[in-house]
């Protein structure tokens, strides 16, 4: 056995896991999604368990087809317009681009509050991964559209608003 010194320590007893945890054993995660609350008409945070292989694959596509099927939880609506269809994602940088299909726009409630919730939602869920920071949404492979009421276009990139760096007089 050799003798160390300085700051170097001698770890004598190594730690052997009792079990391995096989490939074939899933491995959860939590994961949250946000959804709009039918009563308050907050966006609200829906913790999802899901394996981490299915969300290593492609994490975007996996959390945007759940956002599209919806809420888990009763108290929640439903924020992805019915039909909607996901087209294909891309990481450029920070910025995730989401390829939607026109049910997207064609179908949503509308109304610029709901629109924003919408927006929200997707916003908040994606950014929940480390790598995203802001998102960009795309109508069939059209940059600029925008929800039929005009109230908000896709032009720019959708960040997450905080809240917790404002100055009060």
């Amino acid at each position: 056995q050799r003798s160390l010194v300085g700051s170097e320590m001698c770890i004598r007893d190594r730690y052997e896991p009792q079990e391995e945890i096989s490939d074939e054993q899933e491995r959860k995660t939590m994961i949250s999604l946000y959804f709009v609350n039918k009563t308050t008409r907050n966006v609200e945070p829906e913790a999802r368990m899901l394996d981490v292989k299915t969300l290593i694959k492609d994490p975007y596509t996996v959390i945007i087809n759940m956002l599209i099927d919806g809420p888990k939880n009763e108290n929640h609506d439903k924020v992805i317009p019915e039909g909607t269809t996901l087209i294909g994602t891309s990481l450029e940088g920070d910025t995730l681009k989401i390829n939607f299909s026109s049910e997207f726009v064609e179908n949503h409630i509308g109304g610029k509050e709901e629109e924003q919730k919408t927006i929200e939602c997707l916003v908040n869920s994606l950014t929940e991964l480390t790598e995203v920071n802001s998102i960009k949404i795309l109508i069939n492979g059209e940059e600029n559209a925008k929800f039929k009421d005009g109230e908000i276009d896709f032009s720019q990139n959708f960040i997450t608003v905080s809240y917790t760096h404002l100055t009060l007089p």
